[in-house]
């Protein structure tokens, strides 16, 4: 035998045992193993799994638009389950390419799997793309490593800290809505503005100085690149050969993705560097970076750094996308929903002028705004900017009386779950805030059933952040303005990891300035 072959041949018979295994007998093995115990599913395909039908499925609904009138886009950004729900129970397995994939959208076993403490159910990270998105900071990472960056990220968002930052958001929001009110009053107390970009320059604008301070030009650069980095990345998250290898070839999307990570690293860096390089006074700053700074190299107090550099950058690129992005896209919607129920817009603005007159909002103004908090509620629970979360088996385990075994992926279908009328009740696809009257626990028949910041242990650390930042941006907008939307709109949401609409917000503003003069 020629020599020459032997190494190749040894190469090709072990890939051809992996996908032997791995691409055959372990998926038969799983879809009969979880048959056994009640659960269905679509069905796996070869290689593929069901992403193929997942494909057709979104393609078929891409034009999709709903009446403006409608909450119900769980069609349209979620096809699949929407089909194979009614098929297959809220709980039932599909496949991800060959990775089993559980759809729990059962909320006692959601809260089984959110409220762990013990790691049993990892954040799942199997796509590095996304991975380069969110940085591998506090968002993606698990178990020891994850307590680490805990300790380091927490005091950042601490109340107290936060209600310091109160100042800077109303900066940021009230310059831009001096440029409404400039257009408005062009025309005669009238401006039409497409409010989904402004909102995404607001937010870029509000996580950048509250980041990094003094820095806050070069963090606006990040946010441009990350949102490049984002569509990027989602189109990759449909293909139908799904092995993460993939993900390194030097393929033209890839080479794009990296250069994009490389430019948003090298940013972050040298904001860090500087940051470091000009302390001088023992502290670095009172913004989120400073902050977290302060909690990860105290070198005086006795140990070694709690992150490296590039933990460090990981964690302000999930700062960028959690507070630029989603925030971005929470005030897009609550300024729809306003738009299209003037009643509530009437109610919110009586609510403002009663607790903050016409003056900048400060933190105790805004715990008095119960009505504006059920309103942002009742937008994330229609609307919520991220509308799916996964886990993962971290080992053999049953839930809910199911065994499944490790490696499965959880989809937990946030967007789904809000809408379930057995929890919410019949009028869950309708825009109804006074649900929130007695708080989110008493919203609907199960005291977790809002995910909007998901539970348990791995809640969203920024969740206060994400409300006051919304809140005063809100309120900014009812003491100035009244908006209604505008007829060019077009209802057709979309899911680009974060949800937004497909054709951007118009809106026509008038100025109440202008109303009070006349």
């Amino acid at each position: 035998m020629d020599v020459a072959w032997v190494a190749p041949a040894a190469v090709a018979a072990v890939l051809a045992s992996w996908a032997s295994s791995e691409l055959v007998w372990r998926p038969r093995a799983i879809t009969r193993e979880l048959g056994a115990q009640g659960v269905g599913g679509p069905g796996y395909k070869f290689l593929a799994g069901n992403l193929g039908e997942i494909k057709q499925l979104r393609a078929a609904s891409a034009d999709a638009v709903l009446a403006i009138g409608s909450h119900d886009l769980v069609p349209i950004v979620q096809p699949h389950l929407h089909k194979w729900i009614p098929l297959h129970g809220r709980t039932f397995l599909y496949w991800f390419g060959a990775r089993p994939t559980l759809c729990v959208a059962d909320v006692n076993m959601v809260q089984q799997v959110l409220s762990d403490r013990n790691g049993l159910y990892p954040k799942n990270t199997v796509i590095p793309h996304i991975a380069r998105l969110l940085g591998n900071g506090l968002v993606l990472t698990n178990g020891d490593e994850w307590k680490r960056h805990r300790k380091v990220v927490h005091p950042a968002f601490d109340m107290d800290k936060l209600k310091m930052m109160t100042e800077t958001i109303s900066d940021s929001a009230g310059s831009i809505m001096s440029e409404w009110k400039a257009k408005a009053d062009k025309g005669e107390g009238e401006a039409e503005i497409e409010l989904s970009s402004q909102f995404e320059e607001l937010t870029a604008d509000v996580i950048s100085r509250t980041a990094f301070g003094g820095s806050h030009k070069e963090g606006k650069q990040v946010c441009l690149a990350q949102r490049d980095l984002q569509f990027l990345a989602f189109s990759a998250v449909y293909n139908v050969v799904q092995i993460p290898a993939l993900g390194y070839l030097p393929t033209e999307k890839n080479l794009k993705i990296r250069k994009l990570d490389k430019e948003v690293r090298g940013i972050l860096a040298d904001i860090i560097k500087s940051r470091l390089t000009t302390n001088d006074t023992k502290s670095y700053g009172c913004d989120l970076l400073g902050l977290m700074l302060e909690a990860c190299m105290p070198q005086e107090h006795g140990h070694d750094p709690l992150l490296s550099m590039d933990e460090i950058i990981d964690e302000c690129k999930t700062f960028f996308f959690a507070g630029h992005d989603t925030s971005s896209h929470m005030l897009t919607w609550t300024t729809f929903l306003l738009s299209i129920h003037p009643e509530w817009q009437q109610k919110l603005r009586e609510e403002v002028m009663r607790e903050c007159g016409s003056a900048v909002p400060t933190a105790d103004m805004l715990n008095k705004l119960k009505l504006l908090n059920m309103f942002l509620l009742e937008t994330l629970r229609l609307y919520n900017p991220v509308s799916v979360i996964q886990r993962k088996a971290g080992s053999d385990l049953e839930i809910g009386g199911i065994k499944v075994p490790q490696g499965t992926v959880l989809t937990i279908p946030i967007a789904t779950i809000h809408r379930d009328k057995e929890v919410w009740g019949e009028d869950a696809n309708e825009f109804k805030p006074l649900r929130f009257e007695n708080g989110v626990t008493r919203a609907s028949k199960h005291p977790n059933a809002f995910l909007s910041f998901s539970s348990g242990p791995r809640s969203c650390i920024g969740k206060n952040f994400a409300m006051i930042e919304a809140k005063i941006v809100i309120v900014m907008i009812i003491q100035r303005f009244s908006c209604s939307l505008s007829p060019k709109y077009v209802h057709a949401p979309m899911d680009v990891i974060t949800l937004r609409p497909k054709f951007g917000l118009p809106m026509i503003l008038n100025s109440l300035d202008m109303q009070r003069h006349d």
